[in-house]
């Protein structure tokens, strides 16, 4: 067969099953950790519920996916999760679901390992928009989800540190709400409301430009150059002046 023809044929099959993203969609990519539950609670034996270091390398892996050549233009993360909001007019790959799927969780995967020192991988999933209320409303739902989980977190630690079982600890929290939760960390002498902001807001991160003095070799003189660097914010605002924070990138 003559190679031309057979190339095209089996491109054909490989197509088959591409999604594009609209152009005029607002798209988030979703990273989660695989297996990260082992990962750090048996092979790395991170501290429980919490952990600087882990918080550390989820951090520097966002921003490699922001300088990996996407216009990311504002990055959430919480616990082993990932999301990235891309500028509106990015197009790179033909918008193609397939080819961010695989890059990004690439990316990702190599960052974290050489971070770590192990081998670990995220998977990824594209999300599209229609219109920037959406948008604020998904990192708005993923903010939250951070809440509820750290909440959980430390009341079920709290309850295995005291030497209760997975069965006694998950049962004795199943179906009971934020109140009960709250008063029984604070029982504990523990207030919710005044851990680490970073552990139950997530932490955000997105570039802006600063000056950098320079030096003109041709003029001799020194100068002032703007450039860009990725600000880390680990206290974020909650609700709706998170949501005015969301709103200035779209």
């Amino acid at each position: 067969m003559i190679f031309d023809e057979l190339d095209k044929k089996m491109r054909t099959y490989e197509q088959s099953l591409d999604q594009v993203l609209l152009p005029d969609m607002y798209m988030v990519a979703r990273l989660d950790g695989r297996g990260f539950t082992k990962l750090t609670k048996e092979v790395c034996k991170y501290e429980t519920p919490f952990d600087v270091r882990f918080r550390d390398i989820m951090v520097n892996t966002t921003k490699a996916l922001m300088n990996c050549g996407f216009r990311v233009i504002y990055a959430f993360t919480e616990s082993d999760e990932i999301s990235l909001l891309f500028d509106k007019n990015e197009d790179a790959f033909g918008r193609k679901v397939r080819k961010y799927n695989s890059a990004l969780a690439g990316e990702a995967s190599a960052a974290f390992s050489l971070e770590q020192g192990m081998v670990a991988t995220f998977d990824c999933r594209m999300i599209p928009l229609p219109n920037a209320e959406r948008v604020e409303d998904y990192f708005r739902w993923r903010q939250e989800d951070a809440n509820r989980n750290a909440l959980n977190a430390h009341c079920y630690w709290m309850l295995r540190k005291e030497g209760k079982s997975v069965h006694a600890a998950t049962s004795e929290l199943k179906g009971k709400g934020a109140a009960f939760k709250n008063e029984l960390l604070f029982s504990r002498g523990i207030n919710y409301d005044k851990l680490p902001s970073w552990q139950k807001r997530g932490v955000g991160l997105w570039k802006e430009d600063y000056e950098k003095e320079g030096f003109n070799p041709i003029t001799q003189e020194s100068i002032m150059a703007i450039r860009s660097r990725i600000h880390v914010e680990y206290n974020l605002p909650l609700s709706d002046e998170y949501g005015e924070l969301i709103r200035k990138f779209v």
